[in-house]
């Protein structure tokens, strides 16, 4: 059925662009191929791109299409072009020119170019296709997706399979969520036990049996280096002080006082935290910081700062009282402004920008201010549901940049519809919908001057009920292609009718290629919401 409807709306150059580029001219004419067409590209730094472009031709028309000194092909580089990741697509009859200041940009026209193959069926059919000129930019520099290996370990071929699938909508950032109470994923040679340990768990959540794996520092090089060429900087998470059994089980002496002859329940227990008064804490922060920071050149790491049970752990924990006296503080929340002053001068130290989940003095609406006094050189990552207006606020007064991850527009691990996956709600998640999705506006009809300090957004996607790779796709997409327009247009969120054609062809040709999917047939019949 989703290949007939396709076909049937899918006639035109324009309707399997997605996300919308921001400015679109329709030529008179059509560009005829030939059976001899060739590629010229400016710069030897475009053959992994050419590569791409040689892979789509193939797809498309079932055609070669060789770099040569001449051809009516043309990847160019264009210094004179403003932005890093800003492209000109230009199809006349006499040939096909992508210009961009960067490879990036040169990329992300040869994706939008193979849109207007896709949408194009009779044309592109007939190895024809008609004139048109693009020109597209971003409306924000971070569009980000986050994956949990730390819930449910994915193999590195699966991380590049996800990669794959998002650069093809011009997300250029993966978070890797790389550690929490199931798990720590990434060698540390320093510290070795938090592998030989901490990457090791009985069964948990959607998945019937051990779930174990770690990524050796060979294999993030590895990754790093094949997100670079589409375009993907990779960002670490390590989250702390909350969220570390893994780490406490490995190294149980950096757990508070109070806590130290604990039994660790996954979900059940509150004893799970490091602690502010312990220096060995921060002399194994400072190690993984500083080997992390040999790995990941995108120079930014995210280290959580959120859901930290502070007044069961610190406000119980005599050396934690003892802290907070030494330094006057009334309030053991406090205590998280020495615990991230100590690990951001690690931070610094290696030449890192820290990036942190933001939390308020109340998890629900209303909340007036920041748990803590984050420092203003960090990002604030907004989550929790309805609170985002409310970092927006804060921020714009802290000069703190932000990225905008609502739980209930962005959260990709929330049910897409009644009765669909995760099998099981045990934090009372709330569905989601494709439609709640595209309608996440993230100017949140403020004037740009009171947003000036959003650089992004991302789409989280949680790993307890994630047990492989097809279950990431299928919970990603197609609420992934929502957030992808409201990343990069400049005017999300406006038209749902005409993203549901768009997006119709995108999610045959995601099948097409092997990803899961969920189709969405609820918007499409009398039971849309």
């Amino acid at each position: 059925m989703l290949l007939s409807v396709c076909h049937i709306q899918a006639q035109n150059n324009l309707a399997a662009l997605l996300p919308l580029p921001n400015h679109i001219q329709q030529g008179e004419g059509l560009f005829r191929l030939s059976e001899n067409e060739k590629m010229v590209i400016s710069s030897g730094t475009l053959s992994f791109i050419a590569n791409e472009l040689q892979n789509i031709w193939h797809q498309r028309f079932d055609m070669e299409l060789p770099i040569g000194t001449e051809g009516r092909i043309k990847l160019l580089l264009n210094s004179e072009i403003p932005d890093y990741e800003q492209y000109r697509l230009s199809i006349t009859p006499n040939e096909i020119t992508i210009e961009g200041k960067t490879a990036a940009g040169i990329l992300y026209g040869i994706y939008t170019l193979d849109q207007v193959l896709l949408g194009d069926v009779i044309n592109t059919g007939n190895k024809k296709i008609q004139s048109l000129f693009i020109e597209d930019s971003p409306a924000y520099a971070h569009r980000a997706l986050m994956l949990d290996p730390a819930r449910h370990f994915l193999p590195v071929n699966d991380v590049k399979h996800y990669i794959r699938q998002m650069a093809r909508y011009k997300f250029n950032v993966l978070q890797l969520h790389l550690s929490d109470d199931q798990g720590w994923r990434i060698e540390i040679k320093s510290h070795p036990k938090l592998t030989e340990v901490g990457a090791f768990r009985t069964p948990q959540g959607g998945n019937n049996g051990p779930d174990n794996g770690f990524y050796t520092q060979e294999q993030i090089k590895d990754l790093v280096e094949y997100a670079a060429n589409l375009n993907v900087e990779i960002i670490p998470e390590i989250d702390i002080p909350g969220h570390t059994a893994a780490i406490l089980t490995a190294y149980p002496e950096l757990r508070c006082d109070i806590h130290k002859d604990s039994i660790f329940k996954l979900g059940k227990t509150d004893n799970v935290m490091l602690s502010a008064a312990n220096p060995q804490v921060y002399k194994l922060l400072d190690d993984v910081i500083r080997e992390m920071s040999l790995l990941f050149p995108s120079k930014k790491i995210h280290l959580g700062g959120d859901e930290s049970a502070i007044k069961k752990n610190w406000a119980k924990s005599p050396e934690n009282l003892q802290l907070m006296k030494e330094h006057g503080y009334t309030n053991p929340d406090q205590l998280m402004n020495i615990f991230f002053g100590k690990v951001l001068t690690s931070t610094k130290r290696y030449g890192l920008h820290t990036i942190l989940w933001c939390e308020l003095d109340n998890i629900y609406y209303p909340a007036s201010k920041y748990l803590f006094d984050y420092p203003q050189d960090v990002t604030l990552v907004t989550w929790r549901n309805a609170l985002t207006p409310k970092c927006i606020e804060l921020t714009r007064k802290s000069n703190n940049t932000l990225i905008l991850a609502p739980g209930e527009y962005a959260y990709l691990d929330y049910p897409q519809y009644k009765n669909d996956f995760p099998e099981f709600h045990n934090w009372g998640m709330p569905i989601t919908t494709l439609q709640k999705t595209f309608s996440f506006d993230p100017t949140y009809k403020l004037e740009a001057d009171k947003r000036k300090q959003i650089i992004g957004i991302m789409g989280t996607l949680w790993g307890e009920a994630i047990k492989d790779i097809n279950r990431a796709t299928y919970m990603t997409f197609p609420r992934g292609l929502a957030l992808a327009e409201a990343g990069w247009n400049k005017n999300p969120g406006t038209n749902w009718k005409d993203f549901k054609r768009r997006m119709l062809p995108n999610l045959y040709n995601l099948i097409q290629r092997g990803v899961s999917i969920r189709v969405p047939f609820e918007v499409f019949g009398k039971n849309e919401n």
